[in-house]
C-alpha cells in the first residue's frame, strides 16, 4: 500500500490500494477507429451474439422494421 496520503483520503468508491501515479489516460484508444461506439451488453443478450457483426446485423434489421412501422416525417 502506498504511503501517499492523497491516495488514502480519496473520495468515491475507489480503494486506497490503487495507485495511478504513473497511469496514462487513453493509452489504448488509438487501437479503435474514431467512429466506434463501445457498449456493454447484458450477459443474457451477449449469449445470443457471438461477435460484433451479428449485433450490427440484428440492429440493422430492427432499424428497417422500425422505419416500415413508423416512416420518418
Amino acid at each position: 500500500m502506498s504511503s501517499n496520503p492523497k491516495l488514502v483520503k480519496g473520495e468515491g468508491d475507489m480503494s486506497a490500494e490503487y495507485d495511478f501515479t504513473n497511469a496514462v489516460r487513453g493509452k489504448y484508444t488509438s487501437r479503435f477507429p474514431s467512429d466506434v461506439v463501445m457498449v456493454t451488453l447484458a450477459p443474457d443478450v451477449a449469449e445470443a451474439f457471438p461477435d460484433a457483426e451479428s449485433v450490427n446485423e440484428a440492429l440493422r434489421v430492427l432499424l428497417k422494421a422500425a422505419k416500415k412501422v413508423a416512416p420518418a416525417a
